[in-house]
């Protein structure tokens, strides 16, 4: 087994790699194309308390538009990257890979690091357990997704890992939170626009109202985290914090008016599959 690297080496790289993506996003925005973080790496840019939401990332996801696809290729390619196209044609275009040459420099050479660096590029639409169409919410923030539609991404999965439960937290104990009548900060109508750097607990509420499968895994999560928040290091001011948000979005997923199909399709349940069979989660 390899010797594990010095904590300096892994902050280095850690940085390295949120230092990467702005970049990418930044030769992007040169060349007129959009591009945006997602995934740990943007809840990593919104995070305010670093002792807490410092980790490990493997590799860095992106979301663009599909129009602009073959652009995103040769952006790519000018940036040493080289493409994996077997996720392009297995996922029919939606999501496209780059890889390169590992480049977190010889000092990792001991310490047994990937191999190739990686990157995503969801286009359009995050598809995991739900998909999530995020087109039309792409330029709301300059490097990365809304931090709700960051922590949404977290709150759909089936499968909550260490590393997702620390990215939620990060998000729910840092940012301002509103959207339900007495959250902390400033309400949000429905219809308001969006402040930037604001977890719009109304916004993700309305979405949660239109699709049955997604308010229950969002649901069932929430209530995952009330249980396993005791079992990472908060002082309780911040724990306090962080149930309070749990909780008032839970309360505002469940007050929100829903349609007759989405009551319809609550009657049915779990009988039948409600989310996407995926075989990994990042």
């Amino acid at each position: 087994m390899a010797e594990a690297a010095p904590q300096s080496l892994i902050v280095a790289t850690r940085e390295d790699m949120l230092a990467e993506a702005k970049g990418i996003v930044d030769a992007a925005r040169a060349q007129g194309i959009v591009l945006r973080m997602l995934g740990g790496l943007a809840a990593r840019l919104y995070c305010r308390s670093l002792d807490f939401c410092e980790r490990d990332h493997g590799d860095i996801d992106l979301i663009g538009h599909r129009r602009d696809a073959r652009r995103i290729e040769d952006l790519m390619t000018d940036l040493g990257y080289g493409e994996d196209l077997h996720v392009s044609l297995a996922t029919e275009g939606r999501q496209l890979q780059f890889v390169r040459k590992c480049r977190h420099g010889d000092e990792w050479r001991e310490y047994r690091p990937h191999d190739e660096d990686h990157t995503d590029v969801f286009l359009d639409t995050f598809l995991m357990d739900h998909a999530l169409d995020l087109r039309d919410r792409l330029e709301l923030d300059d490097y990365a997704i809304t931090p709700s539609d960051q922590l949404l991404i977290k709150l759909q999965m089936a499968h909550l890992e260490e590393k997702d439960e620390r990215d939620a937290f990060t998000l729910l104990q840092d940012l301002e939170f509103a959207g339900t009548p007495g959250a902390a900060g400033r309400d949000l109508a429905a219809g308001a626009p969006e402040e930037r750097g604001v977890i719009d607990a109304a916004y993700l509420a309305r979405l949660c109202a239109h699709d049955w499968g997604l308010f229950h895994d969002v649901q069932a999560n929430l209530a995952r985290l009330q249980e396993d928040l005791a079992t990472f290091a908060v002082d309780p001011g911040v724990e306090s914090r962080v149930r309070y948000a749990l909780t008032e979005l839970g309360r505002a997923l469940e007050a929100e008016p829903k349609p007759a199909s989405w009551r319809l399709r609550a009657k049915i349940g779990t009988r039948v599959p409600w989310r996407n069979l995926v075989e990994e989660q990042e």
